[in-house]
């Protein structure tokens, strides 16, 4: 068993965000291709807790170098507020010869990058200017933080973002240490929710949101809305866009906003397209440019691990890691 930590994980993927986009591109399209297989997440809740949760994601993702296995990550909000990570995650690879596990990774960066790499790959498909130059990031986490990374590593435009926060403290600290992820990039800090989302057409929401509160009403005619946290916009906002999914039968779930929109409505009409279609060319759908675009991403076991599958390659070509003898009987 090869198991490898969270500073591995990150040293392996420092600098690389050309190729974690390509990566999740293309496992975007061995998904639509039908080269994938992914059951439902599992999810597991506390009576007594109900904002936290554990959630499971088996997936394979075949091609000529097939990878299985399984992340679970645990989502406990009340962390933030005592200075810990909301969200703790590790991945299990097993072996396609014998079926025996046979790496155990730290998963978190793993997960945030993933999820930004998505974003960013919808972003740039759906925003209508080619070469945007802002973006209102509402949520200071570190989901936004790496969303922040990865479009402006795809779409290398952008110069300015302002970011909201309930917590204005937080969200100032946030544009103090962005610097980091985007140093030719201007940050403001917003005062209401409002005023970010009227700052640029382009709006991540990646918060923790459990119940929607929020409409669309301030955005710029034919925003792009990455609604990475899946619970913020109303269903009303969501019936009024253009919306994009990375699966629908994964996304139209455990009351996200679109669960609800499907059972406001009794079906799925209201979704134009998956994003692998959309990257494949495959589908019919066309962008609007005076409508609002909503990417909504559930988050795909299949994508977490592709990049646990090149973090573990990196790891046996580098000789990092710790390799447990005697692991299995």
């Amino acid at each position: 068993m090869l198991i490898i930590r969270h500073d591995e994980v990150r040293d392996a993927l420092r600098g690389q965000e050309r190729q974690v986009l390509a990566l999740v591109d293309e496992t975007y399209r061995l998904h639509d291709e039908g080269r994938t297989a992914l059951p439902h997440s599992v999810f597991l809740r506390f009576p007594d807790r109900a904002r936290d949760r554990i959630i499971g994601l088996p997936a394979y993702v075949g091609g000529p170098d097939a990878v299985a296995g399984m992340k679970w990550i645990a989502s406990f909000p009340g962390n933030v507020a005592d200075g810990r990570a909301r969200a703790s995650a590790a991945m299990l690879l097993n072996s396609m010869a014998d079926g025996t596990p046979e790496a155990l990774i730290e998963a978190s960066l793993i997960s945030a990058q993933r999820t930004a790499a998505s974003a960013a790959l919808a972003a740039a498909r759906l925003v209508p200017d080619p070469a945007p130059r802002g973006i209102a990031l509402i949520g200071t986490g570190p989901i936004n933080r790496e969303v922040l990374r990865f479009t402006r590593a795809h779409l290398p435009s952008l110069r300015e973002a302002v970011v909201f926060d309930l917590d204005r403290t937080r969200a100032a600290a946030f544009a103090d240490r962005a610097g980091e992820v985007a140093p030719d990039v201007t940050f403001t800090v917003a005062d209401r929710v409002e005023q970010a989302l009227a700052g640029h057409p382009l709006v991540s929401l990646a918060t923790s949101a459990v119940e929607p509160h929020l409409d669309l009403t301030a955005c710029p005619p034919g925003a792009t809305v990455l609604h990475v946290s899946l619970r913020d916009l109303t269903v009303e906002a969501v019936l009024g866009a253009q919306n994009v999914v990375d699966d629908a039968d994964h996304v139209c779930r455990e009351r996200t906003t679109l669960h609800l929109a499907e059972l406001a409505t009794g079906g799925r009409d209201f979704i134009d397209a998956p994003l692998g279609a959309l990257l494949r060319g495959s589908t019919p759908f066309r962008r609007d440019p005076a409508r609002t675009a909503i990417f909504s991403p559930f988050g795909l076991g299949i994508l977490d691990l592709a990049l646990a599958r090149w973090v573990r390659d990196a790891a046996l070509a580098h000789g990092t890691g710790t390799r447990i003898e005697g692991f299995l009987p």
